[in-house]
């Protein structure tokens, strides 16, 4: 898997030691890590990378975890996005409260960084399906990951790897809409200099890949925002 395929973990944690132990790990599985050390940087970060996945500690200065997850939760660009939430309160209570605010796992410190590392793979196989191998599916295209071949209508289409990346990253999730800059995140890397208008070249690319053979153009333009599939 490339680099730029790898999903993104961001990190949200105010204490330096932490947040790099969880860094290092994260990096050692295979993934690409964002950290923030506030709430109000958690924020902009998710807008301008748009991770796979947040580790979200409970208690940050200023705004807390647990309000930086119900405002993404709230959120219709972010609400399915997955949090991990790390807490030192292991009350009943307290699990409750965080699994209610939206998080969709909830750990108590101290914990295993094995466990941990377990969880954010079994969260990442239901939301990145394509970064572990799963085929996907949209309509009458299919996708497959493991053999790198895209089908639609039951032909097999010729795909460049970039055209392959894009159409992996709308089909994991139809529908949303991706600006230019998370999609030169997400398909060519945050450490490549590549200008905006190149998404604009490639996605003109992938719309003639996928209609090849025929068929209506699924990739939508939306106007000052960015491209979704359907």
């Amino acid at each position: 898997m490339s680099p730029a395929e790898r999903p993104t973990v961001l990190i949200v944690e105010d204490e330096p030691a932490q947040r790099e132990v969880l860094a290092y790990n994260l990096e050692a599985e295979g993934f690409r890590v964002a950290r923030a050390a506030t709430g109000d940087e958690a924020l902009i970060l998710v807008d301008e990378i748009a991770p796979d996945l947040v580790v979200l500690d409970w208690m940050l200065p200023s705004v807390s975890g647990i309000e930086i997850c119900r405002q993404l939760k709230t959120r219709n660009d972010t609400r399915t996005l997955p949090i991990i939430m790390l807490s030192a309160r292991a009350e009943e209570v307290d699990r409750v409260r965080g699994l209610e605010t939206g998080a969709d796992d909830y750990v108590v410190k101290p914990y295993s960084v094995v466990e941990l590392m377990a969880r954010v793979r079994a969260l990442l196989r239901r939301t990145r399906p394509a970064a572990v191998g799963q085929r996907l599916e949209f309509e009458d295209i299919v996708l497959d990951p493991e053999t790198h071949k895209v089908f639609r209508d039951g032909q097999m289409l010729k795909l460049g790897p970039t055209e392959f990346r894009l159409l992996s990253t709308f089909m994991e999730k139809p529908g949303r809409v991706w600006s230019r800059e998370q999609l030169l995140d997400r398909v060519w890397g945050r450490d490549i200099y590549v200008d905006t208008r190149t998404v604009d070249v490639h996605i003109g690319r992938l719309r003639k890949a996928l209609c090849q053979n025929g068929g209506d153009d699924p990739v939508r333009t939306v106007r000052g925002a960015g491209y979704a599939l359907g």
